[in-house]
């Protein structure tokens, strides 16, 4: 443990919320035996983190632009690379070596992690925790990252097409833990995506559509 709290550049004075927060169900199915209650904690932390950075970091952004970027800042592809960047994939406790590579338990992973940093040292230490590891992700892009849905609609509006039309299909999962199924329409065309809210769900459409149709 000494080692991977060096690499996050945090000394936890509980130690035990550290090896809950890189441990899977696989290993500890009992309700306080895993990382998924610290998971859902660490999920609304990070995006309280990064909006709060985002706003004192770019204070002449509007909102538009600020939404862009925190999009990309807390995807899940974004979160599971910064675990993988941290080196999380080697302390996992899993039963099965392929959930160390599963884009979904790294990202649950990452965000445990920023749920046991909260819990161990309050909302200052969890805001420093992602300042110092997402910060350089921040810096890196000056100009906010085009998203899916905005870069679907100019495409849409280039080629002579209505605005994409979008719309809910299903919710998943527990109370907690949801999972919204969004189904997007660009003429004889569409696709599906999925995400913790209606917002991420709709990006994800986007972004296969624009890949259809960019194809």
């Amino acid at each position: 443990m000494e080692k991977l709290q060096n690499i996050l550049k945090h000394n936890f004075k509980q130690v035990s919320l550290l090896q809950k927060a890189i441990t899977h169900s696989s290993i500890n199915s009992h309700v306080d035996g895993n990382y998924e209650r610290l998971e859902f904690l660490g999920d609304r932390v990070l995006g309280v983190a990064v909006a709060s950075l985002l706003y004192r970091i770019f204070p002449e952004e509007p909102e538009g632009n600020l939404s862009q970027r925190f999009v990309k800042l807390v995807c899940k592809e974004t979160v599971a690379d910064m675990a993988k960047t941290l080196h999380l994939n080697s302390f996992m406790k899993v039963l099965s070596d392929d959930l160390r590579s599963n884009e979904n338990v790294l990202c649950d992973v990452m965000e445990a992690v920023i749920g046991a940093v909260y819990i161990d040292g309050g909302i200052d230490a969890a805001i420093d925790f992602v300042n110092n590891h997402w910060r350089e992700l921040i810096d890196r892009n000056t100009n906010p990252p085009k998203d899916a849905k905005t870069a679907l609609q100019e495409w849409a509006h280039h080629h002579g097409f209505s605005t994409p039309e979008y719309t809910m299909v299903r919710r998943e999962g527990s109370e907690h833990e949801p999972l919204f199924i969004m189904k997007v329409v660009l003429g004889n065309k569409s696709a599906l995506g999925e995400g913790r809210n209606k917002k991420q769900a709709e990006f994800a459409a986007a972004k296969t559509l624009l890949e259809q149709v960019q194809a």
